[in-house]
């Protein structure tokens, strides 16, 4: 089985949008903005052979503020233009109790397509840590773009962002020892 990045998807990979001091994913393929490196960053993980998953919450359409159709195309929009090999998404809110809601870890061990125990899981908030550590990856590495709420579950590694998250992961000691 091949090792994966799980990678969340609204501050890692795109800009978050900020609405009275909160963060949220962008509303519309128009609000959609992949931040700075990304392209690269990915294509590095890719050369190294690491497949590249998004694994991204989007409660909104159980709220019934954004529509399935429009994280669709968000998703495809990034898909298309970034090297990623999957993305899976839990439309659910936390009322549902799913398994796939990050901080459950669902979306990273659902269809064990991946080697889970040597991959890695880089967000922006605790939920994709607490994802990372209840599903067992070897390395959670948390985004501080800012604007997330505090992360009071401890990553293994903080950083910058997804470009420096990269950098963390293609250092990383070889396969084996976690």
């Amino acid at each position: 089985m091949r090792r994966a990045v799980f990678l969340d998807r609204d501050g890692v990979i795109n800009r978050a949008i900020v609405r009275d001091g909160k963060l949220y994913p962008p509303a519309s393929l128009a609000e959609l903005e992949i931040l700075p490196g990304v392209r690269a960053a990915l294509d590095r993980l890719r050369a190294a052979g690491w497949a590249c998953v998004v694994v991204t919450n989007q409660p909104d359409v159980a709220r019934g503020t954004q529509s399935r159709e429009v994280v669709e195309a968000i998703n495809g929009r990034l898909a298309a233009a970034l090297p990623i090999d999957e993305v899976r998404v839990c439309y659910h809110d936390d009322d549902d109790r799913c398994g796939c809601r990050k901080p459950q870890p669902g979306l990273l061990t659902r269809a064990p397509e991946y080697d889970v125990p040597a991959s890695v899981m880089v967000g922006d908030r605790w939920r994709d840590i607490e994802a990372g550590r209840r599903a067992g990856v070897r390395t959670t590495i948390l985004v501080e773009s800012g604007g997330a709420e505090p992360c009071e579950v401890p990553p293994d590694v903080r950083v910058p962002s997804l470009v420096e998250a990269v950098r963390a992961i293609l250092d990383l000691a070889p396969m084996g020892t976690r």
